[in-house]
Protein backbone atom coordinates (compact mmCIF):
# COMPACT_ATOMS: atom_id res chain seq x y z
CA UNK A 1 0.00 0.00 0.00
CA UNK A 2 1.94 2.98 -1.45
CA UNK A 3 -0.49 5.69 -0.61
CA UNK A 4 0.15 9.09 0.87
CA UNK A 5 -0.51 9.68 4.49
CA UNK A 6 -3.18 12.15 3.74
CA UNK A 7 -4.94 10.37 1.22
CA UNK A 8 -5.72 6.99 3.67
CA UNK A 9 -8.88 7.77 4.97
CA UNK A 10 -8.18 5.82 7.98
CA UNK A 11 -5.55 9.06 8.48
CA UNK A 12 -8.24 11.78 7.58
CA UNK A 13 -10.35 10.13 10.27
CA UNK A 14 -7.38 10.05 12.97
CA UNK A 15 -7.09 13.92 12.37
CA UNK A 16 -10.51 14.64 12.57
CA UNK A 17 -10.48 12.67 15.94
CA UNK A 18 -7.62 14.84 17.09
CA UNK A 19 -9.63 18.04 16.07
CA UNK A 20 -12.90 17.44 18.10
CA UNK A 21 -10.69 16.16 20.66
CA UNK A 22 -8.41 19.50 21.22
CA UNK A 23 -12.17 21.03 21.04
CA UNK A 24 -13.68 18.90 23.63
CA UNK A 25 -11.04 19.00 26.14
CA UNK A 26 -10.81 22.52 25.97
CA UNK A 27 -13.98 22.91 28.39
CA UNK A 28 -12.64 20.48 30.80
CA UNK A 29 -12.02 21.92 34.36
CA UNK A 30 -8.45 23.51 34.82
CA UNK A 31 -7.52 20.61 37.55
CA UNK A 32 -7.74 18.16 34.66
CA UNK A 33 -5.37 19.97 32.51
CA UNK A 34 -2.19 18.04 33.42
CA UNK A 35 -4.39 15.03 34.23
CA UNK A 36 -6.79 13.36 32.35
CA UNK A 37 -6.48 16.16 29.54
CA UNK A 38 -2.74 15.42 29.26
CA UNK A 39 -3.46 11.40 29.38
CA UNK A 40 -5.84 11.66 26.47
CA UNK A 41 -4.00 14.18 24.37
CA UNK A 42 -0.80 12.21 24.92
CA UNK A 43 -2.53 8.51 23.93
CA UNK A 44 -4.01 10.18 20.73
CA UNK A 45 -0.69 11.17 19.50
CA UNK A 46 0.76 8.20 20.20
CA UNK A 47 -1.74 6.50 18.32
CA UNK A 48 -1.00 8.99 15.43
CA UNK A 49 2.75 7.86 15.25
CA UNK A 50 1.29 4.46 15.35
CA UNK A 51 -0.95 4.98 12.43
CA UNK A 52 2.20 7.01 10.46
CA UNK A 53 4.50 3.37 11.29
CA UNK A 54 2.24 1.35 10.47
CA UNK A 55 1.63 3.67 6.72
CA UNK A 56 5.36 3.80 5.99
CA UNK A 57 6.20 0.03 6.79
CA UNK A 58 5.40 -1.79 3.75
CA UNK A 59 6.25 -5.26 5.80
CA UNK A 60 2.59 -6.46 6.45
CA UNK A 61 3.97 -8.68 9.38
CA UNK A 62 5.43 -5.10 10.87
CA UNK A 63 1.83 -2.83 9.82
CA UNK A 64 0.23 -5.74 11.98
CA UNK A 65 2.67 -4.52 15.14
CA UNK A 66 1.39 -1.12 14.54
CA UNK A 67 -1.98 -1.23 13.42
CA UNK A 68 -1.73 -3.56 17.36
CA UNK A 69 -0.58 -1.15 19.25
CA UNK A 70 -3.23 1.64 17.26
CA UNK A 71 -5.84 -0.64 18.49
CA UNK A 72 -4.79 -0.88 22.11
CA UNK A 73 -4.53 3.14 22.02
CA UNK A 74 -8.23 3.46 20.76
CA UNK A 75 -9.47 0.88 23.64
CA UNK A 76 -7.57 2.98 26.35
CA UNK A 77 -8.51 6.26 24.68
CA UNK A 78 -12.57 4.42 25.13
CA UNK A 79 -12.02 4.14 28.92
CA UNK A 80 -10.75 7.92 29.39
CA UNK A 81 -13.76 9.05 27.00
CA UNK A 82 -15.93 7.13 29.43
CA UNK A 83 -14.35 8.41 32.80
CA UNK A 84 -14.80 11.95 31.28
CA UNK A 85 -18.44 10.97 30.95
CA UNK A 86 -18.89 9.55 34.63
CA UNK A 87 -17.38 12.78 35.90
CA UNK A 88 -19.56 14.69 34.00
CA UNK A 89 -16.68 16.62 31.80
CA UNK A 90 -18.52 15.68 28.38
CA UNK A 91 -22.17 15.49 28.10
CA UNK A 92 -23.83 12.83 26.55
CA UNK A 93 -24.45 14.17 23.91
CA UNK A 94 -20.23 14.42 23.56
CA UNK A 95 -20.26 11.07 24.83
CA UNK A 96 -21.71 9.67 21.51
CA UNK A 97 -19.70 11.66 19.35
CA UNK A 98 -16.83 11.02 20.32
CA UNK A 99 -17.07 7.41 20.81
CA UNK A 100 -18.55 7.28 17.28
CA UNK A 101 -15.43 8.97 15.78
CA UNK A 102 -13.45 6.68 17.84
CA UNK A 103 -15.42 3.96 16.76
CA UNK A 104 -15.40 4.67 12.38
CA UNK A 105 -11.15 4.93 13.09
CA UNK A 106 -11.50 1.49 14.41
CA UNK A 107 -13.63 0.39 12.06
CA UNK A 108 -11.46 1.87 9.14
CA UNK A 109 -8.16 0.49 11.15
CA UNK A 110 -9.66 -3.06 11.03
CA UNK A 111 -9.98 -3.43 7.50
CA UNK A 112 -6.33 -2.74 7.54
CA UNK A 113 -5.59 -5.14 9.75
CA UNK A 114 -7.68 -7.96 7.73
CA UNK A 115 -5.83 -6.50 4.46
CA UNK A 116 -2.29 -7.00 6.13
CA UNK A 117 -3.62 -10.88 7.09
CA UNK A 118 -4.30 -11.71 4.17
CA UNK A 119 -0.99 -10.84 2.89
Amino acid sequence: MNDKLEELKLYQFYVDLLFYIYQITEKYPKHEKLGLVSDIKNISFSGLECLIDAQKDFNPKNRLIYLNKLDSKLKSLKVLVRISYKFKYINGKNYAAWSRKITNVSNLMNGWIKKCLKL
